[in-house]
């Protein structure tokens, strides 16, 4: 059995007792971290908490006790200060994603039965689709609001202050993909949030000397849980990004302990690590510092030994950097083992809105590259429908489980059976407990003779080859053989075309390293996986607002140039 320990922490039934006492705990220290003109301004866990409360007597005296209300906007203190009033003792936050239409955003409001939308000013476009009779709040108005409300506390308003909080009742009404179509609005408690943020803390450690670094939407309930009530709940620091434009700047500004991110942003920390050691003609002086700094005994005086080491990495991210924690996606397991070679760890999670989100997390002390995570200590991960391949399907069992989907009880039943949330992905439980996540089922090419492609594996294997930026694997079938021609859709990395080849290369130059590539994927796999052609993009693929490809219709835009190559 695996030898470690789970970390103490503090368990709190709601949100509002577990603010409350790291109000009380944490005083004047720095909780968030917001650039206002051009410098980083603090504000402190005491006076966040007076911002909360005085918010919360407003809303509350504006009528909005027991309404939903959605909050939608850039990441920044306002937004934290609005989605924490609402949900302690206001009503149902309703988080929403900035960057989608104005018509879906309407939509949301509509079915959600919202009453008031917060918003930030450069989302005024698109809330104003919204229905008239909905209240209006702009980030800009929240000070005279509070402001308002510390006048009505000082005159001993305890309305809000004592509000009672059903800690098994909604709290907070997060919609997923597909609302404009198929709405799902994830209902989660106070319970299922507070228990997911005792699980994950349980199994890293996260402390008051930490400075999170946020990058990624708020109203996605990985950043929410993770990066937003996760440092509430711990003493941390939460420093907000301006952006990913700017994020090597505010690191140095920062200096973060910690950051969560999608593999996409660590790949590319990396690939551009690896860039400068070609550059400077570093190879065999690193890989023999990696070594030599490999067998130091002790997992903390080995990574203390690669801070210093390499010094000149760190200091690109600031200097202080020591934990990536990586969800949404699969993360190659050489770009973590190659970071934390640097000196920096990289730990990667698996959650879904619906399980508020966290599912599996690999440990601090324990840890596989190549899997998603471990269940966490008081939960259940278990593989229904195994396949002769050993893959079936994901489920989960724990008190984060959200309470249903808004307004779909047949939905919700499809997902949540006797306890067990069925989540839709496939994967398989290694001898050691840790999951590995081969695909999703709707993803999934299954041959004529049954056998199962995940695309993802095919994807991580095209992009650990040094021309390929970003990849999809699609099927189509070819008549003649019926069955699937698996196609690569291929962004290539032009970075590295012009490191090798210069401003100039050409079309010929990189097919031949794309045709290279292929070879090398198709050579390591089984015959029946493929790849029968490539089709080269020149623009990235579109992502959502959490950076994952948006996969719908990529294979219809490249069919008819798969026709002329293979079918003629």
């Amino acid at each position: 059995m695996p030898k470690y320990q789970n970390y103490p922490v503090d368990i709190y039934k709601d949100l509002k007792e577990m603010f409350n006492a790291s109000a009380a705990k944490y005083g004047d220290k720095t909780l968030f971290m917001e650039k206002v003109n051009g410098t980083y301004q603090n504000l402190s866990f005491r006076a966040y908490a007076d911002n909360v409360n005085a918010l919360g007597t407003e809303l509350l005296a504006r009528g909005f006790g027991g309404k939903r209300i959605m909050v939608t906007g850039e990441n920044c203190i306002a937004w934290v200060t609005a989605y924490m009033a609402v949900i302690c003792g206001v009503g149902t936050v309703v988080p929403v994603d900035k960057e989608i239409p104005a018509e879906e955003i309407a939509n949301i409001a509509k079915i959600s039965e919202a009453a008031a939308v917060i918003y930030s000013k450069k989302t005024s476009e698109k809330i104003a689709g919204i229905d008239a009779d909905v209240t209006r709040i702009c980030f800009d108005e929240l000070p005279v609001l509070i402001a308002a409300g510390k006048e009505k506390l000082a005159k001993g308003d305890r309305s809000y202050l004592d509000a009672k909080i059903d800690a098994n009742a909604l709290a907070s009404l997060i919609f997923t993909s597909g609302t404009t179509g198929v709405s799902k609005g994830v209902m989660l408690s106070h319970h299922n949030i507070c228990f997911n943020l005792s699980e994950m803390c349980q199994m890293l450690y996260i402390g008051p000397k930490d400075t999170f670094l946020s990058v990624l939407p708020l109203h996605h309930a990985y950043e929410c849980t993770c990066g937003f009530l996760c440092q509430v709940y711990r003493g941390s620091t939460v420093a907000f990004s301006e952006g990913l434009r700017y994020i090597t700047r505010n690191m140095q500004e920062v200096h973060p302990t910690i950051i969560n991110c999608v593999p996409l942003l660590v790949e590319t920390m990396y690939s551009k690590i690896q860039a400068s050691i070609r550059k400077n003609g570093l190879g065999k002086k690193v890989a023999m510092m990696v070594k030599l700094t490999n067998a130091i005994p002790g997992a903390g005086a080995r990574m203390a030994a690669k801070k210093k080491i390499f010094k000149a990495v760190h200091q690109n991210f600031g200097g202080n950097l020591r934990l990536l924690i990586s969800g949404g996606a699969a993360i190659d397991p050489q770009v973590s083992a190659g970071l934390r070679n640097l000196g920096i760890a990289v730990l990667q999670g698996y959650g879904l809105t619906e399980c508020a989100p966290l599912a599996a997390l690999n440990r601090d002390l324990y840890y596989n590259d190549s899997a998603a995570g471990l269940a966490t200590p008081n939960t259940l991960l278990d593989i229904y429908d195994v396949q002769d391949d050993g893959t079936g399907e994901i489920r989960f069992k724990g008190d984060n489980i959200m309470l249903g989907y808004y307004n779909q009880p047949e939905l919700t039943a499809e997902v949540i059976r006797d306890g067990w949330f069925y989540t839709g992905d496939l994967g398989y439980l290694d001898a050691g407990g840790f999951l590995h996540i081969t695909g999703r089922k709707k993803n999934v090419i299954v041959t004529s003779n049954g056998k199962n492609i995940f695309p993802e594996e095919l994807e991580t294997y095209l992009c650990r080859t040094p021309f390929v930026a970003e990849s999809v694997v699609v099927g189509f079938i070819n008549p003649k053989k019926k069955d699937y021609d698996i196609v690569a859709i291929i962004y290539p990395d032009k970075d590295r075309m012009v490191e090798v080849y210069g401003e100039k290369w050409t079309r010929d130059q990189l097919d031949a390293e794309l045709r290279r590539a292929v070879a090398e994927v198709n050579g390591i796999v089984q015959s029946y996986k493929r790849i029968e052609c490539y089709v080269i993009r020149d623009t990235e693929f579109p992502k959502n607002a959490s950076r994952k490809i948006k996969r719908q219709g990529l294979a219809d835009s490249v069919k008819a140039e798969y026709e002329a190559k293979v079918l003629g």
